[in-house]
Parts: C-alpha cells; structure tokens; sequence
C-alpha cells in the first residue's frame, strides 16, 4: 500500500513539474518570437543584429526543446509508458548540459556586458538619432524615462550628426579653443520638455557648462542598472528552473524503476 502511494505521488509530481515546463517553454518562445519580430530596445541598439538575432533563436530552440520535454513527461507519466520517460530523461539531460555550457559562457563574458552597451548607445547617439525612426523613438524614450542625456553625458552629442544637422549650428572637433562652437542636444534631454528654457539650453557650448534645465547624467549607468537587476530576476527563475529539471530527473527515475513491477499495486 505505501508503494502503491509513493508511486502515485512521483506520478501526479511528475505530471506537474512537467506542467511548469511547458509554461517556462512557452514563455521562451514567446518572448523569442517578439524580439525577432518587433523593434525594442535591445535590438534597436545593436550594432550586430545577426549575432543578436542568433541569439534569439536559440532561445526560441530552448524553449521548443522544453516544450518537447514537457510533452515527453506529461505523457510518460500519465500513460506510464517506460519508452516515453526514457525520451524525457535524455532530452532533459541534453537540456541542462546545454544551460550549463550557456551560463559559464555568460558568466565568462558578463564584464563585456557594459563595454557592449555603452559602444552600442554612444553609436546610436552619434550615427543613428535623427536619421533612423526605430534608434531615435527609443533613444528619446529612455532619455525621459531614465533622466538622463548622452551614452555618458551631454558631451556625447559633440559631432553627432544631430548636432551637425542644423547647417546654422556648426561643431567643428578641430577646434575646441572657440567658445562659439556650440552642439545641440535632443528635447528628451531637458527636465522640462515644454519649458520656454528647454530651446535655449538644448545648444551647448562645446566643454560649457550644462545649464540645470538639461540632464547632467549619462544613461549607460542608469541602463545597466536596469539590466543587472533584470539579471537578478533571471537567474532567480533559471535556478528555479534547474531545481525542477533535478525533480524532473529524479521523478522519472524512480517512475522507470517502478513500471512494470508487479506488485506496486499490491495492498
């Protein structure tokens, strides 16, 4: 009787582990899906889109694949088939060697992360503000957001083509020692976008001084916060995660042990 119960829990806990898989899979491949099809703020700032979109379908392929598991083990449980469990114990295995090798890659290469971003935004706001609609909605989006102007200041926009647009306000690099080369910063830079102030103090005199109706700070700060506590987030559900997958591995385990022994019904 009390084997007969102990299988019966390893049965149903099973079933609903492999509930929890299916549900992380499914977000994988939605979120995957969205970022290869709509402009955000990742993939408007990339300078290598084509790694940034490899990157994402492999997330798409790990969500699949665990979405493939989940339904290996929701139906080797419930059908009690050794065959289907066998399946679920393999590819599950395939798939945490796989987030092993992907998150010591990561944590190799976390202190690229902020050199990664800062190149990317100081390029934006150099290259790509005001001549490409998707980089410049979201640059001024998380310049109002986040309070703050430039990849690491106002200085950043000294010869950006947005400065340079305007054929009346010239920035020459070569010659810092003229105090009339001024540069312009966009409106999403001011504290105050509707203030008769913010016209004005958007054009700035090369090494001047910031007036204080202009956000002093940079973003790429303010942006990594951001990102490391997202961070934080994911791998709190990757260790998750990976503490269902161990369940997951022992379950179906002890299940393939179990099938076919006679007398596990037996009171």
């Amino acid at each position: 009787m009390v084997l007969s119960e102990c299988y019966g829990f390893v049965k149903y806990a099973l079933f609903c582990v492999n509930i929890v898989f299916s549900c992380v899979g499914l977000g994988a491949v939605v979120i995957a899906l969205w970022m290869l099809t709509e402009q955000t703020f990742l993939t408007s700032l990339a300078e290598e889109q084509h790694n940034l979109n490899a990157g994402f379908y492999i997330l798409f392929a790990a969500g699949f694949l665990m979405l493939v598991v989940a339904v290996l083990g929701c139906c080797g449980s419930s059908r009690e088939s050794r065959c289907m469990l066998v399946a679920f114990f393999s590819c599950l295995l395939v798939l945490i060697v796989a987030q092993i090798a992907a998150g010591t890659w990561l944590h190799a290469n976390s202190n690229r992360l902020e050199e990664l971003v800062k190149s990317n935004v100081i390029n934006t706001v150099k290259n790509k503000y005001g001549e490409d609609s998707a980089h410049t909605d979201t640059v001024d989006t998380f310049q109002s957001e986040l309070k703050c102007c430039g990849a690491t200041g106002p200085a950043d926009w000294t010869g950006s083509k947005y400065a340079t647009k305007d054929p009346s306000n010239p920035v020459s690099l070569t010659v810092s020692e003229d105090a009339n080369n001024e540069y312009k910063v966009p409106e999403s830079c001011c504290k105050n976008r509707s203030s008769s102030a913010c016209k004005a103090d958007r054009k700035i005199k090369v090494a001047g001084v910031v007036k204080s109706t202009i956000y002093s700070e940079g973003c790429v700060d303010k942006l990594m916060d951001i990102l490391n506590n997202q961070m934080d987030v994911v791998i709190g559900v990757i260790s998750g995660v990976g503490i269902l997958e161990f369940f997951g591995l022992t379950f179906s385990i002890m299940m393939c042990c179990t099938i076919g022994s006679s007398d596990r019904y037996k009171a």
